[in-house]
């Protein structure tokens, strides 16, 4: 099965956009009704991938069609499988004649029944498609057509839904219940943001199963929209992502600093310097405390370890000229200590990673990240730290909208972890992963992510792209080492993910 691999197909659209890039098509001179028989040729050609040859398939496909363009899509891929020899029962939750525009053109050339809105045959079926709404929905699917979702849900036959589940959010990747719980999904052009973030990545049929699919939008079209989403793919980042020259060496490749940890975190602080060093970091440095410094020392063979006694004598270790980033955070401990630290490396010009202690430390004090001088700033909070920090942000009710929020008012790169991470910048870009295994969830493998992107910018990647590609290695990261992975596994594999 092809997934259409357009330019900028890391691109993801909102509800506004999409409808936008359609309308611009259309200016452009694309006739709407040729987007719609594209568009009706996909989804044949999906189910038919689906669930094989009508021979097969041992069923009826039942293709239901909504008032709007979505079950115009409908009417189209119904034409399209009958003629492929398919048994098609078409329902419509409207009469045809009330159709309008191209969907009401696109009824007119099916010339078989066309069926009133019902559930009978769904459990028998070779396949259900879901034509009923697109990305336009704004509010609950009510009345008889709830009962019609509810039913599809309850079939356990395979459902494709067209450009989105009837009844998610293409925005939130929210339910608004009831909602459509799809095998597989066809999409248009480009995903939409409810593709990828959890819930809606699950109910549109995971990653293997959103297949796009190009309808004969123009690429100059997409200048009638600014999409700031993007799922983190390497085709986002890579041309930022730092590789070595054959004469390059060390120092080129940058110097990162690691604050050092206190009992009983230790190894939290030596996972973070080790995986600076896996993502190409040229040297790493552990700042170790007095109390800690010979266990941190007899630990490490890779990554230099520097001792220091006082707050005073970090800074010293921070003033090197050669260190290009500092991380603060895995193991460091909680309490004003912590955030004087903060305060002082982010009167340097050094970049600054703020992750676990650091972040904990900062909880009602938020202000002071507004006070560091440092040129870029990336803070990487997981779900509880985020509603801690930031506990005036909604992130369960829109994720997106939350995080873009905190890096604005803290204007930093904000990493929000979590089966769907997502990176915001300052000016509003977000990249949404969606490659992150579950087994993932374990102590440590933060502290690894944290040191990734620290280890990245000081190479030189700018924070928002070094972030995004940090989570993105991670997420594979992780599937490679697959379950019962403990953190320290993620630094034999990273290497084998490097791009």
């Amino acid at each position: 099965m092809a997934i259409y691999n357009k330019q900028n197909s890391y691109l993801l659209l909102t509800t506004d956009q999409a409808q936008a890039l359609d309308a611009e098509a259309i200016r452009l001179g694309v006739c709407g009704e040729n987007l719609m028989e594209s568009a009706g040729r996909a989804v044949a050609t999906t189910v038919a991938d689906y669930i094989g040859t009508p021979l097969e398939a041992g069923g009826a496909v039942i293709v239901l069609c909504g008032p709007g363009n979505n079950g115009g899509d409908g009417f189209v891929a119904a034409r399209h499988l009958e003629e492929w020899g398919y048994p098609i029962s078409l329902r419509c939750s409207v009469l045809p004649s009330a159709l309008k525009g191209d969907a009401k053109k696109a009824a007119s050339k099916w010339r078989g029944p066309v069926e009133v809105m019902s559930d009978a045959g769904f459990k028998e079926a070779a396949g259900i498609v879901d034509c009923l709404f697109g990305v336009g929905l704004n509010k609950p699917i009510e009345g008889e057509l709830a009962n019609i979702v509810d039913a599809v849900n309850n079939a356990e036959t395979f459902v494709l839904a067209v450009d989105i589940p009837s009844g998610l959010s293409a925005d939130t990747g929210l339910p608004m219940r009831p909602c459509i719980e799809a095998g597989a999904t066809v999409t248009f052009n480009f995903k939409k943001v409810g593709h990828t973030i959890v819930p809606g990545r699950y109910l549109s049929g995971g990653n293997s199963n959103i297949v796009v699919s190009d309808i004969g939008v123009p690429d100059n079209a997409l200048s009638a929209i600014t999409s700031r989403e993007s799922e983190n793919i390497p085709d986002f980042w890579g041309t930022n992502f730092p590789f070595s020259g054959p004469q390059s060496h060390k120092y080129e490749r940058g110097h990162m600093l690691v604050l050092g940890g206190k009992e009983p975190t230790l190894g939290a602080s030596r996972l973070a310097s080790l995986a600076g060093l896996r993502v190409g970091a040229g040297l790493v440095t552990l700042a170790a405390p007095s109390e800690t410094y010979p266990v941190q020392a007899s630990a490490l063979m890779d990554v230099m370890v520097r001792r220091f006694d006082s707050a005073f004598g970090f800074i010293g270790i921070v003033n090197d000229p050669r260190i290009k980033a500092v991380l603060v955070g895995p193991g460091a401990g909680l309490g004003e200590k912590t955030v004087d630290l903060v305060k002082q490396v982010g009167a340097k010009n050094k970049h600054l990673v703020l992750d676990a202690d650091a972040l904990a430390s900062l909880v009602n004090r938020v202000d002071v990240i507004h006070g560091l001088k440092s040129p870029e700033i990336v803070l990487t909070p997981h779900e509880g730290e985020f509603a801690k920090l930031f506990p005036s942000l909604d992130f369960k009710s829109d994720r997106l909208d939350a995080v873009r929020e905190a890096a604005k008012s803290t204007e930093t790169v904000v990493v929000l972890k979590g089966v769907s991470t997502v990176v915001a910048a300052p000016d509003g870009r977000v990249t949404i992963a969606t490659n992150a295994p579950s087994w993932l969830s374990v102590g440590g493998t933060g502290d690894v992510l944290s040191g990734m992107i620290c280890g990245l910018m000081t190479q030189g990647m700018p924070a928002f792209e070094a972030a995004s590609a940090g989570v993105w290695l991670h997420g594979e990261a992780g599937m490679l080492a697959g379950r019962g992975l403990i953190a320290s596994d993620l630094l034999d594999v990273i290497p084998r993910v490097l791009p």
